[in-house]
């Protein structure tokens, strides 16, 4: 039996759901693991029997927790794509990283490309950031800082302008400060390898701390199809990430 979904709201055309990391958003291969769609599907049975499948209207990594955006049939999924092309939805992340910042709030505006298409890449999944790229922006704002076993962290918000595969994570890593567990840009990529080689080692949990990166989309923004004023819905911060962090973390100074 597939889990229940946590539904975090819903409209007559639309849900914003919670998905636990370590779920594919999308079936990747015929037989492979279940998946956010495929739990949808079973769940809105009826609205499928209606002609209102359920569509994802926007996607996160396998290893990203946090709201996902659901259209109900055909009308609403039109909607929603032409407001994610119009970038009309607004997206908000917390991401957990390394070190401790010398700014409040920082822009990123760096284009991304896929590594093995400027040079040799082991792992194809790698994005790097270079001129021939794909535009990309990102606004970092702090959050929190705080020490955990003599090293520093920091919370943060991420605000992407624009949807290129690992965006946050490459533009954290660009500024110094990867994604606590980030085992594509910790540094090299080679954690990624180790772990596929080896799976989740002790010294990978020793290197990494937490064995999935710390990324977690917080917040949607939206019109809805059916009309009406702007939606926010926001999604609670992971498990996994809420223990990383200190029961009383220093909040930012910045205003």
């Amino acid at each position: 039996m597939s889990a229940a979904l946590d539904i975090l709201a819903e409209g007559p055309a639309w849900l914003v759901v919670a998905k636990p990391p370590f779920e594919l958003a999308h079936p990747t291969k015929p037989g492979g693991p279940r998946t956010l769609l495929c739990r949808l599907g079973e769940a809105l049975a009826v609205e499928v029997a209606c002609g209102r499948p359920p569509a994802l209207v926007h996607r996160l990594d396998r290893e990203t927790s946090g709201a996902v955006l659901v259209a109900l049939g055909h009308d609403a999924a039109s909607h929603f794509g032409w407001a994610m092309t119009r970038h009309e939805i607004a997206k908000e992340y917390l991401a957990i990283v390394r070190g401790a910042p010398a700014w409040e709030r920082q822009e990123v505006d760096a284009p991304i490309l896929r590594a093995g298409s400027v040079g040799d890449s082991p792992v194809w999944l790698r994005q790097v950031v270079h001129p021939r790229g794909a535009a990309a922006r990102t606004d970092f704002e702090v959050r929190a800082r705080f020490r955990r076993d003599g090293h520093d962290f920091t919370l943060l918000a991420a605000r992407p302008h624009t949807g290129r595969m690992h965006q946050i994570r490459v533009h954290a890593a660009l500024l110094g400060h990867p994604l606590v567990g980030d085992k594509l840009y910790h540094t090299d990529g080679s954690h990624y390898l180790r772990f596929i080689g080896e799976g989740w080692t002790p010294a990978l949990a020793a290197e990494l701390l937490l064995p999935r990166h710390a990324l977690h989309a917080a917040a949607l923004a939206f019109v809805p199809p059916e009309g009406g004023p702007p939606r926010r819905v926001e999604a609670p911060l992971a498990a996994d990430l809420q223990s990383f962090l200190p029961a009383h973390p220093a909040a930012s100074s910045a205003t």
